[in-house]
């Protein structure tokens, strides 16, 4: 899910090897702190590092030896590893063409550059004050918003100048950070949410002047822990990567999970927890998408999800309005499908829900003309996708995937204000600036409350 120029020469070099090593099989590492001696007790037991860092301690390493974990965890120079696991990370409730019969693509960008197209059709504006917020100079400018996920179409038109791809990453094998298959492209969806350009042309992000970092770990939907745990490092610590002249990440958006026995993947999990851990020691917001089963975590007291319970970073539920079209303003509803529950939900945003009864057709107006649709696909969240076309497209969608960078994003308004803050600072002026939802106070669903963008923007 990628890489350019010399100053991720390393990672590349190091995924290269792995490619390479495609019998072999991989284990994720972990120590107090990577060292030579680390590098060394990899070698005497037969394997390979294919990524290391020396602060957190974290690493993957690759054997074709049958005993090398035994024999890597053997001395002290580990406290434990595992053979690293591949999962498929993100299971999107809906996505939704508007005119392509293969799924996905509202429209290719034939666009009239005279505005942004869409703009009157994204509620979730609305829903989080966004206008006020620009209308009080907060645009996200300054703040850096890594998007750990899969491949970012960083060409389309609503995106261009948004990435910072000199300091984009991929920690999958032969890909870049600017590949992935089909038409829809995750990564692109949850970017948009985040930063898409005000340049009248499609959409516009909540906070449309920040900066994306994409950090490739998930290929069509699925990848390794050991990508995730490597992305998270990267983008909280890039220079450690080899990434000479590339900041770190303010906060780190991961619209993705997945779910497991407490009991099941323990030593992986432990190690993702590890990693957050890390990006928060570092000063790096983690947001996390809370998944799309519609399981109250306070009482299934055996299972779990991650990243969103992991490390101190934050999950997000997803709201939605039910017929918005037809003219609903409930936009913190609770969408159908989202994970909730005491102990996992920090905050709610705006996630998209596709659970509108009937086949009904709407037509509302864009920028210029109109648009029609069945009336339930307008309380789906629109935002870049990558088409068929070298000009992308625009795809509704919806999930915990799009609440998570609709929360990013405000979070990015936030640093842009308050240039240099401290995560807990952050992360404090993030909840105190929701808005109170369900119960009186914090509760399973929303936990602090709905996110609010022109709330964030006054402290």
């Amino acid at each position: 899910m990628r890489f350019l120029r010399i100053s991720v020469l390393v990672v590349a070099v190091a995924l290269a090897s792995l490619a390479s090593a495609s019998a072999d099989t991989n284990y994720v590492l972990v120590s107090n702190k990577w060292t030579s001696a680390q590098t060394a007790a990899v070698q005497a037991a037969g394997g390979t590092v294919l990524f290391s860092h020396g602060k957190s301690g974290l690493g993957v390493a690759t054997s074709s030896a049958p005993d090398f974990l035994s024999r890597a965890l053997a001395g002290n120079a580990f406290q434990y590893g595992a053979v690293d696991t591949v999962v498929e990370w993100q299971h999107p409730v809906a996505d939704y063409s508007a005119g392509d019969d293969a799924g996905n693509v509202v429209a290719d960008a034939v666009i009239n550059p005279a505005n942004d197209r869409f703009y009157p059709i994204q509620w979730a504006h609305t829903a989080v004050e966004s206008p006020a917020a620009w209308a009080a100079g907060c645009t996200g400018l300054g703040a850096r918003v890594a998007v750990i996920d899969g491949g970012i179409f960083a060409a389309h038109p609503d995106l261009a100048g948004a990435v910072d791809t000199a300091c984009s990453a991929s920690f999958v094998p032969g890909q870049n950070y600017n590949q992935d298959v089909g038409t829809f492209w995750h990564a692109t969806h949850v970017a948009g949410i985040v930063a898409a350009r005000d340049n009248n042309i499609g959409v516009v992000g909540i906070a449309p002047e920040a900066t994306i970092l994409g950090v490739k770990v998930l290929h069509n939907g699925s990848g390794s822990f050991g990508a995730v745990i490597g992305g998270i490092l990267y983008a909280s610590d890039p220079a450690s990567f080899g990434a000479t002249g590339c900041a770190r990440a303010d906060i780190i958006n991961m619209s993705l999970g997945a779910e497991f026995p407490k009991n099941g993947q323990g030593q992986l999990v432990a190690a993702l927890n590890k990693a957050v851990n890390f990006a928060a020691s570092n000063g790096v917001l983690v947001v996390s998408s809370a998944g799309n089963s519609g399981i109250d975590f306070g009482q299934a007291y055996n299972w779990t999800v991650v990243p969103g319970t992991s490390g101190s970073g934050i999950a997000v539920s997803a709201t939605a309005p039910l017929g918005w079209a037809q003219g609903a303003t409930n936009y913190d509803r609770p969408a159908s499908y989202s994970n909730y529950g005491e102990g996992l939900i920090a905050v709610a945003a705006p996630g998209g829900d596709a659970a509108l009864p009937g086949t009904a057709l709407c037509t509302l107006p864009i920028s210029p003309g109109t648009i029609t649709q069945p009336c339930w696909v307008f309380d789906l969240y629109l935002s870049t996708s990558r088409g068929t076309t070298a000009a992308g497209a625009y795809s509704f969608a919806a999930g915990t995937s799009m609440a998570a960078p609709a929360t990013s994003a405000v979070a990015a308004l936030i640093v842009q204000n308050h240039p240099g803050i401290s995560l807990g600072a952050l992360k404090a002026m993030l909840l105190n600036s929701t808005t109170d939802s369900g119960k009186v106070g914090h509760d399973e669903f929303y936990g602090r409350g709905f996110v609010n963008a022109r709330l964030a923007c006054q402290q």
